[in-house]
């Protein structure tokens, strides 16, 4: 199983640790952490941990986008950044000794017509060595909503979408594999409960710590987290897909399993992309899914 990772807003992550946060009061930061992240770019960090072949790709510009590909090449992660000129835009998350974590997204560079046209020759090339295909995250300025959609049109493999808004209405439209939509993006993108209505073969639906709901055309079932996780929850959705790309020739329960362990797990890691592996190995077990009666 050869992965393909697409982040086209990537960023440069940057994770400030402080006692609490408290609006309109100066905080002292007890730790800082940078490193290269957007959503695709943290799913390729934890299949890399998970022992898949992965290829990270996306656009990254100036001199954020310069740190992203190093930061990459540090950790030793596959990539294959497309240049653009504009600048890639940074993600700033403040996280309290509570767990609490409050996130910071600036909105990204902005891309030309003739980088997105460059892209899509870059991307062909590199689909082509793909088994499956994650693409993640919010577009840039410059792309147009249906992005995401072309992208799956033109992948010859299995497509995993996850985004929000039109970007995941007419991506799902175009027929992905699975959309990893929350509830609350599902209800911005369809009037309807079902959200395989979207187009998608099938969809696995977060509802935060209540767990997570895999729809397909073999059933519907539900799992949840074995115990109320706190610590940071930015990668926790990463996570979700990172496991339903390493387990996809397993059964969906099986895989669903995966997802809701591997998403707690990230959750007690400090920062968005790791997870816990001790708490991961410890309590995939205790994760049951449950069918879900239809109506």
């Amino acid at each position: 199983m050869r992965a393909l990772t697409v982040t086209l807003n990537a960023a440069l992550d940057v994770t400030y640790r402080v006692g609490a946060l408290v609006p309109g009061d100066t905080h002292r930061v007890s730790g800082v952490a940078v490193r290269a992240g957007g959503k695709g770019v943290n799913v390729a960090r934890m299949l890399l941990a998970l022992g898949v072949p992965v290829l990270a790709t996306g656009f990254a510009g100036g001199s954020a986008g310069a740190m992203l590909r190093e930061d990459l090449s540090r950790s030793d992660v596959p990539h294959a950044m497309f240049p653009i000129a504009g600048e890639t835009r940074r993600t700033v998350t403040v996280v309290a000794d509570s767990g609490q974590a409050t996130l910071f997204a600036e909105p990204g560079p902005v891309v030309t017509p003739e980088e997105w046209s460059g892209f899509l020759a870059h991307y062909a090339e590199l689909v082509a060595n793909a088994d499956v295909v994650v693409l993640s995250g919010s577009l840039p300025q410059g792309l147009p909503d249906d992005a995401y959609a072309t992208l799956v049109r033109a992948a010859p493999v299995p497509v995993v979408l996850d985004a929000d808004g039109p970007a995941l209405a007419l991506g799902a439209a175009a027929g992905p594999a699975v959309i990893t939509p929350n509830r609350g993006e599902l209800a911005t993108a369809s009037e309807v409960d079902d959200p395989l209505a979207l187009g998608a073969t099938a969809a696995l639906v977060s509802d935060g710590p209540r767990g997570m709901t895999a729809h397909t055309a073999d059933g519907v079932w539900s799992a949840a987290p074995p115990e109320v996780i706190t610590g940071n929850p930015t990668g926790a959705g990463d996570a979700a897909v990172a496991a339903l790309v390493a387990g996809w020739h397993l059964p969906w329960p099986e895989r669903l399993a995966e997802a809701v362990a591997l998403s707690a797990a990230a959750v007690r890691a400090p920062l968005a992309g790791d997870f816990d592996r001790a708490f991961y190995d410890q309590h995939r077990a205790d994760v049951t899914p449950r069918p879900v009666p239809e109506d």
